[in-house]
């Protein structure tokens, strides 16, 4: 997530910079919780549904990514649901990729578009044209930069908590400390947030951080990392994995390693890791959980709010929490929370 801090008093009737985007109410923007209370007014974008239907585009960071299958999968079903259809793409991680194929994507049209970037800065070229063209947008899961110059609505887990209840869990497995590696991916806000949790979470309990480095988010990646880490730390305590997939590499790695002890934490939830975590003697030992399914349906209903002209929120969180051994059976592991 982008953590800038807003100032300033943002009144009934003033429109964000070229988008247009009103304020109800006059609220002062410092915190996500204050963010909640923003109510952005959609008057301009109300549209009555074309004969054919509405029809929305769809962009997300990575389509091969289990979270993110699970997120347009739901989203499609709502939208087909209502005789409305969604125009996909997948950039693969490649912000270049990504914007040429929003750019395709805006000559389509679209009522309103679902967006969740690859890069939260790298992205914005883009974001400036699917503005230009008068198209709403609703941000989910991972921020894009300036969100309040570009997003009507923003949804998407608490990801700071999702890091923090791991590292909780960490500080009571581990309570005298030891050395720890995180891999994390500094493009991507969700998992830069989740990070921080973490570590603010372990901070004071005598970790120590033997290398931080980027695994983009990906399982691949994330093995190939750590095991050049393990080599030089085959000590280490505890790995945290800014999503699932990396935490999935990082086992991958450990196992490889022959390590018994080291504990591994994800975020996500995602079926896959809660199925390994099952397994007795798993090196996983939780993740941060959250919902797909809840953030698309969240996303979904802000779009339909937004083509009626209601009223909506800046900013709608989803929770998070913690599924370790003890509590996973509650959730199952065939399929998301």
């Amino acid at each position: 997530m982008n953590k800038k801090i807003w100032a300033g008093v943002f009144a009934a009737s003033m429109l964000f910079s070229m988008s247009g985007y009103a304020m109800a109410g006059e609220t002062e923007a410092s915190t996500e919780e204050d963010q909640t209370k923003i109510m952005v007014d959609t008057t301009q974008y109300k549209k009555d549904r074309p004969d054919g239907g509405y029809t929305f585009a769809y962009t997300c960071m990575d389509g091969s990514n289990p979270f993110f299958v699970t997120i347009q999968n739901e989203i499609e079903k709502k939208l087909k649901e209502n005789g409305d259809t969604l125009i996909t793409s997948d950039p693969a991680n490649d912000v270049t990729l990504q914007i040429s194929q929003m750019e395709d994507a805006i000559s389509q049209k679209p009522d309103g578009y679902f967006v969740n970037p690859a890069e939260a800065e790298g992205i914005v070229p883009a974001l400036d044209e699917v503005k230009a063209a008068g198209i709403p947008m609703v941000n989910f899961d991972t921020e894009v930069a300036d969100m309040k110059d570009y997003v009507v609505s923003y949804t998407g887990s608490d990801n700071y908590n999702a890091g923090k209840v791991c590292g909780e869990d960490l500080v009571k497995q581990c309570p005298d400390g030891g050395d720890i590696i995180v891999l994390d991916s500094p493009t991507m806000n969700s998992i830069v947030d989740r990070t921080k949790g973490f570590l603010d979470a372990i901070d004071g309990h005598g970790f120590n951080i033997v290398a931080q480095q980027d695994a983009k988010g990906n399982l691949q990646e994330a093995q190939k990392i750590a095991d050049d880490l393990l080599q030089a730390h085959p000590d280490v305590v505890a790995i945290f994995g800014g999503n699932d997939p990396t935490a999935l590499g990082a086992l991958a790695s450990a196992e490889g390693a022959g390590l018994k002890k080291v504990l591994i934490y994800g975020v996500d939830g995602s079926p896959d890791f809660k199925a390994e975590m099952s397994k007795e003697g798993s090196l996983l030992r939780a993740t941060g959980a959250q919902s797909p399914i809840s953030i698309a349906d969240k996303a979904v209903e802000i779009m339909y709010d937004i083509m009626a002209g209601k009223e909506v929120q800046f900013r709608y969180p989803v929770d998070t929490f913690l599924i370790s051994p003890e509590n996973v059976a509650d959730y199952g592991t065939d399929g998301w929370q």
